[in-house]
């Protein structure tokens, strides 16, 4: 009895100074960073379309192949319908910062549609639809100097967004503008094709809808060792399909687009 009042108390004694141990151990000290693997830079391809041009759908065509070549999740399309050749009112999909966009590439109209950006590395705009490809093979060789994830919780009732972003650098600091925008697809309206006639039925995907943190984004700082963390909610209009809506988030300077990603609305859990 003796040896086990003795082996008990010694085992009272070691769960109470472990106790005490971890209560006097600052929990930052506790913590050890592990600097992030090295990622891949997806591309971000800006579309610069509209309804009435008749050869924006074969410049879409050239851009769902370097998508199936790269992967949805190496390469992210934005079709900004804007300039003279978009469609605005009930049956367009144009928007007001679509045509700030449109304004800012291209000042004086002088590029025939279809033209893109790609990464915010070009500075001017490639409208040379054989060329994309080209372009996007050599972006997306580049190392990331960030990584970014997205969170959705969607509240059907209500319609309500909330998109919570997380950037965490891989090395030093980088610094620049966060952007968040939403995207839908699967949209049905009309587009006139390259032999001139109308589709009335014509599909839409990956279509600029709205930027939720502002026309230019906002600025935001990445230190390495340490997650830069924004959040964000917006309301879906009644017309928009939840179901079609994705969150494209990126980070860019005056190099370009540093990273960039997408997230469909409904990939998380949905509020009932």
């Amino acid at each position: 009895m003796k040896l086990k009042n003795i082996l008990l108390g010694a085992a009272s004694a070691i769960a109470i100074f472990a106790t005490v141990a971890c209560q006097e151990v600052d929990p930052n000290d506790r913590l050890i960073y592990v600097k992030p693997a090295e990622a891949g830079r997806a591309v971000l391809i800006e579309d610069f379309t509209g309804q009435n041009c008749k050869n924006c759908p074969n410049g879409t065509t050239i851009i769902n192949d370097i998508i199936k070549t790269h992967g949805e999740d190496k390469v992210i399309a934005v079709g900004i319908h804007s300039g003279p050749l978009s469609e605005d009112g009930e049956d367009g999909l144009a928007t007001e910062t679509g045509n700030d966009y449109y304004r800012n590439w291209d000042k004086d109209s002088k590029h025939g549609q279809p033209w893109a950006i790609f990464s915010r590395a070009t500075k001017q705009p490639v409208g040379n639809v054989n060329t994309w490809a080209q372009y996007v093979n050599k972006l997306i060789t580049k190392k990331a100097p960030i990584t970014l994830s997205i969170n959705n919780t969607y509240d059907a009732t209500s319609r309500q967004l909330t998109t919570a972003v997380e950037a965490i650098s891989i090395e030093g600091t980088t610094t620049g503008k966060l952007q968040v925008w939403l995207i839908e697809d699967g949209i049905v309206a009309f587009q006139i094709m390259d032999d001139g006639t109308t589709n009335d039925n014509y599909v839409h995907n990956h279509v600029f809808r709205a930027a939720v943190n502002g026309t230019w984004g906002e600025d935001v700082t990445v230190d390495e060792g340490a997650i830069a963390k924004k959040q964000y909610t917006y309301t879906l209009p009644e017309k928009w399909n939840a179901e079609k809506v994705s969150v494209v988030a990126f980070v860019y300077n005056e190099t370009g687009v540093q990273q960039v990603t997408k997230k469909a609305v409904l990939a998380e859990n949905t509020a009932e």
